[in-house]
């Protein structure tokens, strides 16, 4: 159990939740899904309404749950390419539907 969940949490809903919850994991999860590896800047280029900060956070969120994979080149100017784990890729039905569910469910 996570140090940040409360021990009567003990549903598996509310652990996914606590994992992959917010507005933005889960469009981070499925950008790199849809695009393979990206660096901060694709990835920030597909996103435009979320800040720097928040960005950085989530992607350092997502990697200590071991769902992106960060490498880091030593090189000037550095480079950072984030791609999703076989973790991470275990999401990837639950994106399928999130995107058909809105799909079919949103108005137009």
């Amino acid at each position: 159990m996570h140090k940040w969940l409360p021990s009567e949490c003990d549903c598996p809903i509310t652990y996914t939740l606590a994992v992959v919850g917010g507005k933005w994991k889960w469009l981070i999860l499925y950008k790199l899904f849809q695009n393979g590896i990206q660096r901060y800047g694709e990835i920030k280029k597909k996103m435009p309404s979320i800040t720097h900060k928040m960005l950085s956070q989530e992607l350092k969120e997502l990697e200590l749950e071991k769902l992106i994979h960060r490498e880091e080149y030593s090189q000037v100017p550095p480079k950072v390419e984030y791609s999703l784990t076989e973790k991470g890729e275990t999401l990837i039905p639950i994106l399928e539907l999130m995107s058909k569910w809105g799909a079919n469910n949103r108005t137009r």
